[in-house]
């Protein structure tokens, strides 16, 4: 799949905009800072990170909405369900990039986000993850961007 940088539709947000947008102007693991609470996102609560102390799993996805949002106002980035992203899974090119985007072959999209059945450490704004384009799950959605004009 080819991506025409010049057109103006809808599309899946590169790798490198979906992170952009998650950390919404913050360098912490989470936009709500060093740690996130099931008061925040959607996720498997027994499993917090860094350290923090359990709480509970509600074992399901909830309503787009539930959760604050971030400051640039955009809700559930953080938890819920796992996000495809346009890029295909690689290796990061070595080096300071500006917007970069993922290889033009491979087998696996990237998802990011985190979904409402994964550990704290999955929802942090820089984890990765990866499924063929053609897996269909229970944890697995998508949001829509497109260009600034």
């Amino acid at each position: 799949m080819i991506w025409n940088r010049q057109a103006n539709g809808y599309r899946l947000p590169t790798e490198a905009e979906w992170e952009f947008a998650s950390r919404a102007g913050t360098k912490t693991p989470f936009h709500t800072g060093e740690n996130i609470t099931v008061d925040q996102a959607n996720y498997y609560g027994r499993y917090p990170y860094n350290n923090a102390p359990s709480q509970p799993y509600r074992e399901k996805t909830v309503p787009v909405g539930s959760f604050a949002p971030n400051a640039w106002g955009l809700h559930d980035m953080h938890g819920n369900v796992w996000e495809w992203c346009w890029d295909l899974y690689g290796e990061y090119a070595s080096g300071e990039q500006v917007n970069p985007s993922g290889p033009t072959e491979g087998s696996f999209r990237v998802n990011r986000g985190g979904g409402w059945n994964d550990f704290g450490r999955h929802l942090r704004s820089a984890y990765r993850a990866a499924h063929p384009p053609v897996n269909r799950t229970f944890n697995l959605g998508f949001r829509v961007a497109r260009n600034a004009s």
